[in-house]
């Protein structure tokens, strides 16, 4: 256990184990980072203080089930977007919480933007991230009849580049 939990209130400290415990972890961090920032302790430090408090309530914690990948699930989703799919893109992002995951969207026109479709985590009884992610993803943009892009589905590779970027150089000047 990091020894910085002994700093918090207590007030402080059962807020952050309710937040732990209904796996709100974002939430239990930024309560111990306003908590811990002003003696100097930085943000990876405050990671860990959450990440000692999981361990410590263990299996009560109520963890947020993964998203989900079938084709049904992720065609619901992209039908409730507010705008045309113009492609399904999958990307590797990371942090010190979560090590490397990779992020399947939608990339949409009219409007132009994009939108989050599912995370996918490591899972120690199932495919590593990007193969799950190419998998779902290359399902839903066949579905959809629109292009997969997904430029290193085996190795974490977080600058990558994206489909749009990938669109206007093909297009050229």
């Amino acid at each position: 256990m990091s020894g910085w939990w002994a700093y918090l209130e207590e007030r402080t400290c059962r807020e952050v184990d309710a937040d732990v415990l209904r796996d709100r972890r974002l939430s239990a961090v930024r309560t111990v980072w306003e908590a811990l920032r002003p003696l100097g302790v930085g943000l990876h430090e405050v990671e860990r203080v959450v990440h000692a408090r999981y361990e410590a309530l263990g299996d009560r914690v109520q963890r947020t089930p993964p998203d989900p990948l079938d084709l049904p699930s992720l065609a619901v989703r992209a039908a409730a977007l507010p705008g045309r799919v113009a492609a399904v893109e999958a990307f590797w992002d990371g942090d010190t919480v979560h090590d490397w995951f990779v992020l399947l969207v939608a990339v949409l026109d009219a409007p132009e933007g994009e939108s989050h479709l599912a995370t996918v985590h490591h899972q120690p009884d199932g495919s590593p991230p990007g193969v799950a992610a190419a998998k779902a993803g290359r399902a839903l943009a066949s579905h959809l009849g629109v292009p997969f892009h997904f430029v290193s589905p085996d190795v974490p590779d977080d600058e990558a580049p994206r489909w749009r970027t990938v669109q206007r150089l093909a297009e050229g000047p």
